[in-house]
């Protein structure tokens, strides 16, 4: 009775500090602080554009909030929708769910999840808990190198791939492990039009998991027919099949091929881009040998480039393999095992079009599923090894949660500029013009800290926080989606330098702009809001403070 007690306690107080340490990375942001409001890490773009995106489910539409005039595509929406759900039922802000209230619960969710899988097909509580254990703290090899060659601890990506204390940054990735762990128990329990469901529904969660799920499904589903005589995983692909393919079938341009071959560009860009492992005699070494087709040493670089890639990235999930090796096969073995495999491969001779590096997010689920094989392994090892793990762990995450935890966050939208937000939040809908990103004012900026969210990255901050579409912004997301921003930013500098005063209305009427949001500290024209005076234009101003003018343009505000 004791140690029964002993071991739930242990799967309560795990999951409940495996939960707070994920959460760590996102409830500190979006808060407003005595500067403005906070954004730590990647919140303060990629959380900036779930916010945006959904205010604009929400608004019911799809249109595209930083590319006026045109609707989403090739873009998972299912996080977004489940965002703009939530605040339609609940009327909490966006901003506090996205941040504050779904990571805990995403990160509770996943833990028990996991728990549970590897219960039903181990049948170990042991082997459960430590593989909850990996899934929450594993980490890569980056922190070791970083403090041997720099004295510091840090290099959580040094290898590439994130590590599983960044889970919740990427929120949709999240929800993918929830809907892939919630399908492989609806495959235990051999629940038909559940496994269909939860597998059906990632292509508008998280594309890259609908991939390898479909690729797994079909290769385990092959092994169970001549193997097992059984058809159960074929009919859960057929059907997770057709449904993924009718969501696809709504988002996607016919236009975009998403994927180009482009084989060891994550080798190469790891021995070469000092924010990685930086080896730049290996890299010459290595892309010597390819561009002089010597065969053998080519192959023998790139092989030993690809053994620091994985082993960097999978830190002490490399004692997974001890599992993997003496496992019994069976159906949900092959299942795992394919998707490690595709992704793997996929990024090791794929990448994305426009964001080449984007790609390595199929590895994200070689980590995680590899987290469970070590976990499984680690069970059945010596004390020594599982304390090896708990000191591991803690230099992981610290190494990460640094950046997470100081006082000042690394971005910002500071309280002057959220009052001019606000105020343009207030008012009627309609398309609104700012300035383009421009990333050399942002790389003089980087010393500075926060920096505003308009010299951070490129980012969809106007859209998130007016609830407006704006006529060009994010053009990191625009990448990654496929569209075509580069005629429409030159038709923005255009207009910005222009003395011609038809040829400057012309493209307020024609791109129906109705609000020109303008901070003065990054205007192109060293001080000039714009060439032309608002009255040549016939703009209204309707707000000024000391950071932002915003104009008003059309019937409403005297313009023709």
């Amino acid at each position: 009775m004791l140690k029964k007690v002993t071991k739930q306690f242990s799967l309560v107080s795990l999951i409940i500090l495996g939960t707070i340490t994920w959460s760590l990375t996102m409830i500190r942001s979006g808060i407003n602080y005595s500067f403005g409001y906070g954004f730590w890490g990647p919140n303060g773009h990629d959380g900036i554009w779930h916010i945006a995106l959904s205010k604009s489910l929400v608004a019911g539409s799809l249109n595209n909030p930083v590319f006026a005039g045109d609707i989403i595509k090739n873009y998972h929406l299912g996080f977004d929708l489940l965002l703009a759900l939530l605040n339609k039922l609940t009327t909490i802000p966006i901003s506090i769910l996205y941040f504050q209230i779904l990571p805990p619960i995403f990160a509770l969710i996943i833990g028990l999840l996991v728990y549970l899988f590897v219960l039903n097909w181990r049948g170990s509580k042991n082997e459960a808990l430590w593989s909850t254990a990996f899934v929450y703290f594993s980490s890569s090899f980056g922190f070791i190198v970083t403090f041997l060659r720099d004295g510091i601890f840090t290099g959580e990506s040094m290898f590439w791939s994130q590590q599983s204390i960044s889970t919740l940054v990427n929120p949709p990735f999240a929800l993918s492990l929830i809907f892939i762990l919630a399908g492989l128990i609806s495959l235990q329990k051999k629940n038909l039009l559940l496994s269909i469901l939860f597998f059906g529904l990632l292509i508008q969660i998280k594309a890259y998991s609908a991939i390898l799920v479909l690729g797994a499904l079909f290769v385990s589903g092959l092994y169970q027919y001549y193997i097992q005589h059984t058809t159960f995983y074929i009919r859960v692909f057929i059907g997770s099949l057709i449904i993924n393919l009718i969501l696809f079938s709504y988002t996607k341009s016919d236009s975009l091929a998403v994927f180009i071959w482009q084989p060891m560009w994550f080798l190469e860009t790891l021995m070469s881009y000092s924010d990685r492992l930086g080896w730049e005699r290996f890299y010459s070494a290595m892309t010597t040998y390819k561009m002089g087709r010597i065969w053998f040493k080519e192959i023998l670089a790139y092989g030993t480039a690809f053994i620091i890639f994985l082993i960097g990235n999978m830190g002490l999930r490399i004692i997974g393999f001890n599992h993997l090796f003496k496992a019994k096969i069976d159906s949900l073995l092959v299942f795992i095992v394919t998707i490690l495999s595709m992704a793997v491969i996929i990024p090791m001779f794929f990448v994305q079009k426009g964001t080449p590096w984007n790609t390595i997010q199929f590895f994200y689920y070689y980590l995680f599923f590899f987290s469970i094989f070590a976990g499984i392994s680690i069970s059945k090892m010596k004390d020594w090894v599982k304390v090896l793990f708990i000191i591991f762990a803690i230099f992981g995450i610290w190494s990460t949660l640094q950046h997470y935890l100081p006082k000042m966050p690394q971005a910002m939208v500071s309280s002057e500029e959220y009052i001019a937000l606000d105020f343009l939040a207030k008012q009627p809908d309609g398309i609104v013009f700012t300035y383009p990103f421009d990333k050399y004012k942002a790389k003089e900026a980087e010393k500075f800290s926060p920096r505003p969210l308009y010299l951070y990255e490129s980012t969809s901050y106007v859209s998130a926080f007016t609830d407006k579409p704006v006529f060009l912004e994010d053009q990191v997301n625009l990448n990654i989606m496929g569209y075509g921003w580069e005629s429409r930013q030159e038709e923005m500098l255009k207009f910005i330098s222009t003395l011609d005063i038809a040829t400057g209305r012309e493209f307020l009427i024609q791109n129906n702009i109705k609000y020109l949001y303008l901070v003065k500290e990054i205007s192109p024209l060293s001080g000039e809001l714009l060439r032309l005076g608002s009255t040549e234009l016939g703009l209204k101003k309707i707000f000024e403070n000391k950071e932002v003018i915003i104009y008003g343009y059309g019937e409403n505000f005297g313009g023709s």
